[in-house]
């Protein structure tokens, strides 16, 4: 493929569509939060022009679940009306069909265990080959452009551990603690992984991408995790979906170190990929070690956290592979004397 070549390349993160019209449901359920509870009645059967337009509905809905309170405000009295309810539960039925038609290569749970199952899932594409460009290739507008749609290896995770230990006990829930205090900076503010970020984006210079403008690979991708955390009966998905996250972070945070360093960025910008490159390997293994072996011994959670990281890594693989093909037809264009930007929304919207 194109991106191990040293060609010069804009990676523009996305092309913006053409603007929503009223019809679409994520437009009209934003109206109908702000408005209140009569117009949300009028939602109660209504489906998405498409999927993306289901996916956005979807993480709206999901805010109302996990956004910081202040971006939710007034709107959070409607999380449990009876239409936010019903399509929350379509919306995210939808998704899950998605992602379900993803798995190429299902994990067989005859054998194995959980343990060995998900190490082989997170060995099956550990760094994928698009790292090796962001390592030895990308320019700063390409890398800014990826590491904003990639979203590093955080993304919300602190709030995602501690949804996912609630009625846990024993080793599980204390390695879940363990692995809370260091997203926490072990106690120092500067050293807590959500400021590591702020810092290395401010330092990197990255722009806030608007949610409308992601591909629905990246919205699939985002919202799979949210999905599990904000369903009790999708616990031990969630558990397994967070243990892939980390097994896999730690080797793909060397190859942005790379580039970042390749680059000649500053420390606050490389001090959080370093951090999930250093930490992340401990905590992997951790994970398989204290939580997901300790619960083993019910098939129910066995079969639920292999599902789960089956499922993030076929979210992943989806969205890899739109970037990576992304990158070759841009370095493709630039080889033809043609502009070398990547629009990751081009053509019609999905």
């Amino acid at each position: 493929m194109g991106i191990g070549h040293r060609e010069g390349m804009t990676l523009a993160a996305v092309s913006a569509p053409a603007p929503a019209p009223a019809a679409r449901l994520a437009s009209r359920l934003e109206l109908a939060l702000a408005t209140g509870s009569g117009a949300l009645d009028d939602l109660m059967d209504a489906e998405p022009v498409d999927a993306r337009d289901g996916a956005l509905a979807l993480a709206a809905i999901h805010d109302l679940s996990v956004a910081p309170i202040d971006v939710v405000r007034e709107t959070v009295a409607h999380q449990h009306h009876p239409a936010v309810v019903a399509l929350k539960g379509r919306l995210e039925s939808a998704l899950m069909d998605r992602v379900a038609a993803l798995v190429s290569d299902p994990v067989a749970l005859g054998g194995a265990s959980a343990v060995e199952s998900i190490r082989a899932i997170a060995a099956r594409d550990l760094v994928p080959s698009l790292y090796q460009w962001v390592a030895a290739s990308a320019g700063w507008a390409g890398l800014r452009s990826f590491l904003a749609m990639e979203g590093g290896p955080d993304g919300g995770f602190d709030d995602l551990v501690a949804l996912g230990q609630i009625g846990l006990t024993g080793e599980p829930k204390l390695e879940m603690a363990r692995n809370y205090w260091d997203e926490m900076g072990r106690g120092s503010l500067p050293a807590i992984h959500t400021e590591l970020q702020q810092r290395m984006a401010a330092a990197v210079g990255l722009g806030s991408t608007p949610r409308a403008l992601l591909p629905l690979e990246a919205l699939n991708r985002s919202l799979l995790c949210t999905v599990f955390a904000t369903n009790r009966q999708l616990q031990p998905e969630l558990i397994g979906a967070l243990g892939l996250i980390e097994l896999q972070a730690g080797p793909r945070c060397r190859k942005v170190v790379q580039g970042l360093r390749r680059l000649q960025a500053d420390e606050d910008a490389l001090a959080f990929y370093q951090e999930h490159a250093d930490a992340d390997p401990r905590h992997g293994k951790a994970w398989l070690d204290h939580v997901v072996s300790p619960l083993s011994s019910d098939p129910w959670w066995v079969a639920g956290m292999v599902r789960g990281a089956m499922y993030r890594s076929a979210v992943n693989a989806a969205f890899f592979a739109l970037v990576t093909d992304r990158v070759d037809e841009g370095f493709a264009r630039r080889r033809q004397g043609g502009a070398a930007t990547l629009h990751l929304l081009s053509g019609p919207k999905r």
